[in-house]
């Protein structure tokens, strides 16, 4: 579980980074913008790589069940996660209609991503690695708040992008609950 708590710490710790905007400036000051995205993305993968490989690690040495999910979290998460891929799939920069409701896409996605997964996921490793998630969601919402960033404007009508974000969405989502034993190894629908 080491490797994952590692992963984990690097890879949001890069993102968390890019929350100080001084120091964010600074480092791209002293080393220039093309040598900190290259360190930033470095970093960042490094720190995926190891949350999947410490992941599956952790599974193999079995899991350490904290509680138990009841049935019913298996089916909130399998609609919450629809939304989570929409959410995604909002990311298309072109304006809409749930993209500005969303105002962050993308942090929704993580937020929604998260959430099911501690609904379902009932051991110590799904609850360090979605908890840390969410959190780091949580707070990056707020940075960005804080920042003045208002995200995505609002616009009072559906646009051509909300049609492709539902589409997209919808068949990224599809696919997932195909793949998913495959890329994680554990069933969606069971």
């Amino acid at each position: 579980m080491l490797v994952l708590i590692l992963g984990i710490a690097v890879f949001l710790g890069v993102h968390v980074l890019s929350t100080f905007r001084d120091t964010r400036a600074d480092l791209i000051k002293r080393f220039g913008a093309a040598v900190f995205r290259i360190g930033y993305s470095a970093a960042a993968i490094a720190g995926f790589v190891l949350i999947v490989w410490g992941f599956s690690r952790y599974r193999a040495e079995g899991l350490i069940h904290v509680w138990s999910p009841p049935l019913w979290t298996r089916h909130l998460t399998i609609m919450l996660m629809w939304f989570a891929f929409i959410a995604l799939a909002c990311m298309n920069p072109a304006p809409g209609r749930i993209r500005g409701w969303l105002r962050h896409p993308m942090l929704v996605a993580i937020k929604i991503w998260a959430l099911a997964h501690l609904l379902v996921n009932g051991d110590l490793g799904g609850m360090i690695l979605f908890g840390s998630f969410l959190a780091f969601a949580v707070y990056d919402r707020i940075a960005v708040k804080k920042r003045g960033d208002l995200g995505a404007p609002r616009i009072t009508s559906f646009t051509r992008a909300d049609a492709i974000a539902l589409g997209a969405g919808t068949l990224a989502y599809l696919a997932m609950i195909a793949l998913h034993p495959v890329l994680i190894g554990a069933p969606v629908l069971t």
